[in-house]
Order: C-alpha cells, then structure tokens, then sequence
C-alpha cells in the first residue's frame, strides 16, 4: 500500500512539473502590486491616467472642458444677486407710484364713460359688475373709506371713540358700513328705475363748461333712454338711507333724521368733488407726469 501511494504521489508530480515547462495559451494580466497600479480599462468612467502606458510614448494631451461651475466668488455671487433683487424692487415701486398718481386708472376715480363714447344702457350683468367694483372688489372702494374715517380722526367724530388706532378702526368700520348701505340702495333704485350710474366726460371744452358739467351731473343723471336728465333720486335716496342705518351703531343719542340728512349733505359735496377730479383726471396726470 505503501508503494502504491508513492507511485501516485510520484505520477501527480510529474504531471504538475509538466504543465509548468509547457508555454501558456494566454498570458495572464499582470497583478496589482496593492497600490493601484493595475491595468486600466480604456475609456472607463472616473480612470485617472497616471502615466503613459509604453514607456518613450507621448502622453495625449487632455482635452479641456468648458467650466460649467457656478462663480468661485461667492461674495460676488451674493452682490449680484442682491443688486438684482434692488432692481426689481425699485421697479416694482415705481410702476406701484406711477399706478397710484394715475387718476384715469380708476384707483381714485372709478368707472367713467369717455369723452369720444356714447352712453349705452347697462344690462343687469353689468351693473351687477359695476356694483361690485364700486363697492367691494377694488382698492379704492377702501381708499375712499379710510380717507373720510381720517378726516373723521382729526376732527374727533364721534367724541365717544378715542383718538388711537382703535377709534380710527371704529371710525373706519362705520364710514364703510355706511357706504356699503348707501351703495346698496342706490344701486337697487336706479335699477329700478333704469338710471345711468357711471359719470360721462362732458364733450364740451374749456375750464368752467366741463367744471359745471361735472357738477351738475353730481345731482342729475340720464334716464334708460341715455339721453333725458333726471334728478339723482336713488343716489341721494341712497344716502339718506345709509345715514340713517349708521346711526344704529354710532355712540351716544343719535338722531336718525340729521345723520340721514348729512348723508345727503356729504353725497353733495363729495360726489361733485369725485367728478372734477375725473372730468380733469387727464391734466392732473399731466401735471403729476403720468404718461398716458
């Protein structure tokens, strides 16, 4: 058994020192030595060339790539985009300025009809839309407010509420909701009654005929004809009514007839103002340098 196992162990031996002297069919690749220095795959992702592969061959130069990287400077970064952002702003407050100088854009002044149209009379959708925008949907249905209310500040009515901010939101809340009221009635009565509610330029020229004009329409209007003057019932029926409901959240004894009365009074005076100043609304812009 002995000489068995030795003769095999002789036979694997030799064949082993056989197939070492033999050539081999393909040569293994080189191994890595442990620093990196094994073959690299051509165009491979990420391979770094770390030098030339044949030694006395020319190393290709490398082809450079064109910087897409944000500014190394961030502090120059910041600056532009802060110079930027002044910009826009400055901008934006100017066209805000020039908005709020434009008496034609109808922040002041509302809806008008020009100086070259022709009345057309208002269907119901429309003076549903005007309403609207006469009362609740733009900013100077609230300017106009918060203008009388400061009015109503500086003189102490009603001396009940003080002289703060918190007098002047109560004096705020009651000019809007006697405004609301009266914009209310007088929309339901001309209505009614197929009144125009917008104001017409004058198609006259000169100073005092378009200052007359713009009175007078303060207290008469055009029947659903657009072409009769009537009297301003439900505009001043309006404010009488909104005099009167103010009263019933106003401080102290209030008299319903007076504060009815100075409705009326106040619908005169500010209302014939309203339309000067948009009979002439194209000169105020003039003056201010609002182009138009």
């Amino acid at each position: 058994m002995r000489g068995v196992g030795f003769v095999c162990a002789l036979v694997v031996m030799g064949g082993m020192w056989a197939r070492a002297q033999a050539p081999p069919d393909n040569p293994p690749a080189p191994e890595s030595n442990g620093q990196g220095q094994g073959k690299e795959v051509p165009n491979a992702p990420g391979a770094q060339n770390t030098g030339p592969q044949n030694p006395g061959a020319e190393t290709p130069k490398e082809e450079k790539q064109p910087d897409t990287t944000p500014s190394a400077n961030p502090v120059q970064a910041v600056e532009d985009k802060t110079k930027q952002a002044v910009g826009m702003t400055k901008d934006a407050a100017t066209a805000g300025l020039l908005k709020a100088r434009d008496w034609e854009s109808g922040w002041i002044t509302g809806v008008y009809v020009g100086k070259n149209r022709k009345l057309v009379t208002l269907t119901g959708q429309e003076r549903k839309e005007y309403y609207l925008r006469q009362t609740l949907t733009t900013p100077e249905a609230y300017m106009k407010r918060m203008f009388a209310a400061g009015i109503d500040q500086a003189s102490g009515s009603p001396r009940q509420w003080d002289d703060g901010w918190g007098g002047y939101a109560e004096r705020f809340a009651s000019r809007e909701g006697q405004f609301i009221t009266a914009n209310t009635l007088a929309a339901l009565g001309n209505a009614k009654l197929g009144y125009e509610v917008r104001y017409d330029k004058c198609k006259c020229a000169g100073a005092w005929p378009r200052t007359r004009h713009a009175i007078m329409r303060n207290f008469l209007t055009y029947d659903r004809s657009e072409e009769n003057l009537r009297p301003q019932w439900a505009l001043y029926g309006g404010a009488f009514g909104g005099g009167v409901v103010a009263t019933t959240w106003k401080p102290g004894s209030q008299s319903y007839w007076k504060n009815g009365v100075w409705g009326m009074v106040g619908q005169a005076g500010y209302g014939a103002l309203l339309n000067f100043f948009t009979e002439f609304s194209r000169e105020i812009n003039r003056k201010q340098g609002v182009g138009r």
